[in-house]
């Protein structure tokens, strides 16, 4: 590295904020039957953190477990549930509004938030 002038560049640490509402425990159906035989059956989401410059930008994404691709993203600065709701808005309608289909995420306080189960239920 000095013989080509580099020098190392660390990513600056990353801690998520206290979740503000009490945690909902939702059962597990899936139950690490993670081979799908059709598409829209079962979708998993999550989320991760990309740094961007000097701020942290959160990615969810939806994939569907049958192609093991992403259907629906979205991006953000803060990890709150309207992004995962985005996340699902996005893959619902590019899958042409499907019925039945079984999510699973980690349960994570924007996948147990009120606001993100009702557009579950819905």
């Amino acid at each position: 590295m000095q013989v080509l002038g580099l020098v190392s560049s660390q990513v600056p640490s990353h801690q998520y904020k206290k979740a503000e509402q009490t945690h909902v425990r939702i059962p597990n159906r899936l139950n690490r039957q993670f081979d799908v035989q059709a598409p829209n059956q079962v979708w998993a989401g999550d989320i991760t953190y990309v740094c961007s410059g000097r701020r942290w930008a959160y990615l969810a994404v939806v994939l569907d477990l049958y192609a093991r691709r992403p259907t629906g993203w979205a991006l953000s600065l803060t990890a709150e549930s309207a992004l995962t709701r985005r996340a699902l808005t996005m893959a619902y309608e590019s899958r042409g509004n499907p019925s039945g289909v079984m999510f699973h995420s980690d349960q994570g306080c924007q996948y147990t938030s009120l606001t993100f189960r009702q557009q579950v239920w819905r």
